[in-house]
């Protein structure tokens, strides 16, 4: 009987132990979980609601309350122009409608830059910067870099033509890093799966720019050139004739050696005359 008593106490002993130790265990895990959320919480920072579509949103869409909701997000990585406050999304009880000016795939940010002023216009006014005009360059096949610029792409512009005085042409650029903002009667920046031959680009430009580009228009040839995605290189001034081009080298005229004329002055009476003489060096 005691032997039985002495078991089943060493039994419970051990079965307490076994509690004890998975209990601790659990203590254990569930602290290190509430660390390692309360380090990604720090890592993350401050968190707010912005809003954002629900649905993938074309160019010219109009917005309504039932393509948007809220999303969180971390302050310090939040693009600049969200919007956070539906007052300032829907100004005015949503009587003034938002078009949509940038495609936009589901659960994307809303941002300033990718829809219209409340009522605004989604023609091509609404795209261009404060201070900046549209102008119209004419394309072809090569100059429009093959019909794969779109709205919202880079562009350096060359001219080619020749001045007065000069009869050979030569190609220089004359603008860089110009955005373009429509391609013939299309704003939409949607890629399209294939090229399309544009008879027309447009970009947008500064006055200054524009007359500069209306002048080469009139007197020359305009091709654009593709920028990359993100290059900010600063390009310098880059100019080639077709004299360089074909490595011609125009001749330097002969340099013509006079005849040494040696004198010698003699005075006679109140005159001074000059006599050639033989030169002797």
């Amino acid at each position: 009987m005691r032997m039985v008593f002495g078991l089943v106490l060493v039994v419970g002993v051990m079965l307490a132990g076994a509690a004890v130790w998975m209990v601790q265990g659990f203590v254990s895990q569930a602290t290190n979980e509430v660390a390692r959320e309360k380090a990604a919480r720090l890592k993350l920072g401050d968190l707010v609601d912005v809003y954002v579509v629900n649905k993938a949103m074309a160019y010219g869409a109009a917005i309504t309350k039932d393509d948007v909701q809220l999303a969180t997000f971390p302050v310090k990585s939040l693009p600049k122009g969200a919007y956070t406050d539906e007052s300032a999304l829907f100004p005015g009880d949503y009587k003034e409608t938002r078009y949509v000016m940038r495609q936009m795939e589901k659960m994307e940010v809303i941002l300033g830059v990718k829809v219209t002023e409340p009522g605004a216009d989604i023609g091509l006014t609404s795209r261009l910067a404060k201070g900046k005009r549209a102008f119209a360059i004419k394309v072809d096949v090569a100059s429009g870099v093959s019909g794969f610029v779109h709205p919202g792409d880079n562009v350096d512009i060359y001219w080619t033509g020749s001045t007065q005085g000069n009869n050979n042409d030569f190609t220089q650029l004359i603008e860089t890093a110009i955005n373009v903002v429509a391609i013939d009667q299309a704003a939409n920046s949607d890629r399209a799966t294939s090229a399309t031959i544009a008879r027309t680009v447009t970009v947008e430009a500064t006055p200054q720019q524009v007359a500069r580009l209306a002048q080469a228009q009139a007197t020359g040839r305009l091709a654009l050139s593709l920028v990359g995605t993100g290059d900010d290189t600063v390009v310098d001034a880059v100019e080639v004739d077709s004299a360089a081009l074909l490595g011609i080298q125009v001749a330097k005229p002969a340099r013509v050696e006079q005849a040494r004329e040696c004198t010698i002055k003699t005075r006679r009476g109140a005159e001074v005359v000059e006599m050639p003489i033989p030169c002797t060096n």
